[in-house]
């Protein structure tokens, strides 16, 4: 007898290779040749990682986004926005010599514990996001030598550079296995 199950079917836009997410001729994320020199991968890999992280997202309601992982975890999409953004205004705080920049969610895990599925909160998460990225973009602009240290810690731009890909490329694969669960799309 077969039952009914709750899992979404797995799925992908894709025509060309039925694992990928989009097929290659579409993917944003491609943009021809490999940029030169340390500092252009670095930052060519953290976009493609922050678009990696938008486009798990795209097309999902906030409950869809809200939607947690496997209990006791918290983990959601819009968890992971709002981490990202948390962790974004953090590492600021790496790089600088004065007080410490308060947490945008106030207490700690509020990032993923008050991820809710409400619109105003999913916007405040892109808004945040995308201010939080743009404001850290712009203090490491300042210091394109990758061997410069800074703040307290005396933490190298190159550290942070690395630690900046790692984190947004580990949390694309938290989003791939949440985005699969939600509606079954899969891919790259």
């Amino acid at each position: 007898m077969a039952r009914m199950s709750d899992q979404p079917a797995r799925w992908t836009q894709a025509t060309v290779y039925p694992d990928m997410w989009t097929d290659p001729d579409d993917d944003p994320r491609d943009n021809g040749a490999s940029p030169e020199g340390e500092l252009a991968t670095l930052n060519d890999f953290l976009s493609g990682y922050r678009m990696t992280l938008r486009m798990k997202c795209e097309g999902l309601d906030p409950e869809q986004l809200a939607r947690r992982s496997v209990p006791p975890s918290t983990m959601s999409l819009l968890g992971l926005v709002r981490h990202l953004a948390e962790v974004e205004r953090d590492w600021r705080n790496w790089i600088s010599d004065g007080d410490p920049l308060p947490k945008l969610y106030g207490r700690r895990d509020a990032d993923f514990d008050d991820a809710v599925a409400d619109r105003a909160v999913v916007d405040g998460a892109y808004a945040d996001l995308e201010r939080e990225q743009a404001a850290t973009d712009a203090a490491l602009a300042e210091h394109p030598d990758l061997g410069t240290r800074l703040g307290k810690d005396r933490t190298s731009v190159r550290e942070l550079m690395v630690h900046r890909v790692e984190e947004y490329a580990r949390h694309c694969g938290h989003a791939d296995l949440l985005r699969e669960c939600i509606d079954g799309r899969v891919g790259q």
